[in-house]
């Protein structure tokens, strides 16, 4: 008995050490397979990172009426040189009965609602006063998580090109990069455009003034001219009124018709 004992302990310690070395050949096997995966897929799973700055981007829209346009066109771009801002656009123009400019003007964001103050000082009433902000800052995170991503697998694609074994791999590993470099000049173009709307504020300002000039001296011939063009204009809308009435005039037609009729059968009858 005592030799079948020692006999099946053999056989149970032999099957064990057996069962453990296949696991670790397997495991050994897997560990030199090296794919390359999402990190995104990875970070999901990670610390929560903290809370970082918003990311808003402030813009505004600014219309009104001034006494003097050219004192006030001074004032907006001495005021936007004093807070460290750019005139991207200044144009002006003349309506029948006005003079009016736009400008668009870029300033840091610090120093946004100061400009708008400046702007404002003097002026009892505004046409249009629209000031608006867009919070951007999910989108900021975001943008930054999938480009530090689309980096990090760039780089392990380039790891994978150097082991490369033969001109097939090599250009599958390329077409890859190429396609995740792609995405990442997408994301630094957005990333960019977004940071600066951030940095810098946009303000739009029309500012202008009525007035009863036609602000070019014209001859007498020219003002005969433009009287004969407008009394032209005049019979042109006047009978261009009487065409849109014809529904009207038809019925009146048809009234006079149906009483003339009427009044015959009651003539005949009397």
């Amino acid at each position: 008995m005592k030799i079948v004992s020692a006999l099946l302990l053999l056989f149970v310690l032999g099957c064990s050490n057996g069962s453990s070395t296949k696991n670790y050949e397997a495991d050994s096997s897997m560990a030199s397979i090296s794919v390359p995966e999402d990190p995104l897929k990875i970070e999901q799973f990670s610390e929560p990172q903290l809370q970082e700055e918003q990311k808003i981007i402030k813009t505004a829209r600014l219309a009104f009426e001034t006494k003097d346009v050219e004192a006030t066109h001074t004032k907006i771009r001495q005021l936007a040189s004093q807070y460290k801002g750019l005139v991207q656009s200044d144009n002006s123009g003349k309506d029948y009965n006005r003079i009016f400019k736009n400008l668009t003007v870029r300033v840091p964001t610090e120093n946004f609602q100061s400009f708008i103050d400046g702007i404002s000082e003097g002026v009892n009433y505004f046409d249009q006063r629209d000031i608006s902000q867009q919070d951007v800052s999910e989108e900021f995170i975001d943008l930054e998580a999938r480009l530090k991503a689309k980096r990090t697998l760039e780089d392990r694609y380039l790891e994978l090109l150097k082991k490369a074994n033969n001109v097939k791999e090599m250009l599958e590993i390329e077409r890859e990069l190429s396609n995740i470099r792609e995405e990442i000049e997408a994301k630094q173009g957005r990333l960019q455009y977004l940071q600066n709307q951030v940095s810098m504020s946009t303000v739009n300002i029309e500012f202008y003034k009525i007035t009863a000039e036609t602000g070019i001296t014209q001859s007498y011939g020219q003002k005969m001219k433009n009287a004969f063009q407008g009394g032209w204009n005049g019979i042109s809308v006047f009978f261009l009124g009487i065409l849109y009435l014809w529904p009207l005039f038809l019925v009146a037609i048809i009234i006079v018709f149906v009483l003339r009729i009427f009044l015959k059968k009651r003539k005949k009858t009397h």
